[in-house]
């Protein structure tokens, strides 16, 4: 019987990354890395990688095949233990991620990957408008989180009923993106919400963006969205910095386009939330 050390190698990678999207559920920190959304799917993937690890463990062994003449062709030939520059490759390819997920604590998105990204105070508006999207275009994504149409309109008429403007986990996208498509109407309410700090280097001293990350499937996709703010005391408030505030929405210009902006009239530092991302919102179709 000859050991097949390959096939090894596959049992371990495979019951290591059933092992780690395990560990992302049990530590709660699945989230950090994709749309809740997925969190079934990817609890799925775990119990099918250990499946196929354990199907690996009946490739471990074969028969030895019965010795016969050597032929030319046969003597050169490379020997079959002997793992390929490429095979090399693939494990390797392999074994960075498992390194990195068990080793390395998950980083939520921050102001850094907002300027990498070349985040700006506009790329939010095409981003977040959920409600404006055709029946046609809502077909294509899947795994999202969808409501009825009452309870939608529901939720879009306290946008517009009540006094302040509570910015809560569950309505940030849809409010977001209906005060960024039309700010006049909202000049002069009052606005409460929370957020990361990211300074972009053409705003003035007393402003700074109060920002989201907002995730459609999975940490790739993630893009920017956030309320231009100002106030006094921004110069202090360092890069990253979650704050809580409360303001009033005003109008003003950036680069030439006028947009909306929140004078702060209180605010407070706090800990980073335990969901810190914000998800699309969709309609249920029928």
């Amino acid at each position: 019987m000859v050991f097949q050390s390959h096939h090894a190698f596959k049992a371990l990678a495979l019951t290591a990354f059933s092992l780690f999207f395990l560990k992302l559920h049990t530590g709660g920190t699945v989230t950090k890395y994709v749309n809740p959304s997925y969190a079934l799917l990817s609890l799925w993937a775990a119990y099918a990688f250990f499946f196929f690890g354990f199907i690996q463990l009946f490739r471990l062994w074969r028969r030895k095949n019965k010795p016969s003449l050597p032929s030319h062709s046969a003597c050169c030939q490379p020997s079959p233990t002997k793992p390929s520059g490429g095979r090399v490759i693939s494990y390797c390819i392999l074994i960075f991620p498992l390194l990195t997920g068990f080793f390395l604590p998950p980083q939520t998105l921050n102001a850094s990957i907002a300027a990498k990204k070349g985040a700006g105070l506009f790329m939010q508006q095409e981003a977040a408008i959920s409600d404006q999207l055709s029946p046609d275009h809502q077909e294509l994504v899947v795994d999202r989180k969808e409501i009825q149409q009452t309870e939608y309109n529901r939720r879009m008429s306290q946008l517009e009923k009540k006094r302040t403007i509570n910015m809560t986990h569950d309505v940030f996208e849809p409010y977001y993106g209906r005060i960024q498509a039309n700010p006049q109407k909202y000049v002069g309410r009052m606005i409460k919400m929370s957020g990361f700090v990211f300074k972009e280097n053409k705003l003035p001293d007393n402003q700074l963006v109060l920002s989201r990350f907002l995730i459609t499937h999975c940490v790739a996709d993630a893009s920017h969205i956030g309320f231009l703010t100002e106030f006094d005391k921004a110069p202090g408030i360092k890069q990253d910095t979650w704050l809580e505030i409360n303001g009033t929405i005003a109008l003003t210009s950036y680069n030439g386009v006028e947009m909306p902006v929140v004078q702060i009239t209180s605010w407070k530092e706090i800990t980073e939330p335990v969901e810190p991302y914000v998800y699309p919102l969709y309609i249920k179709i029928a």
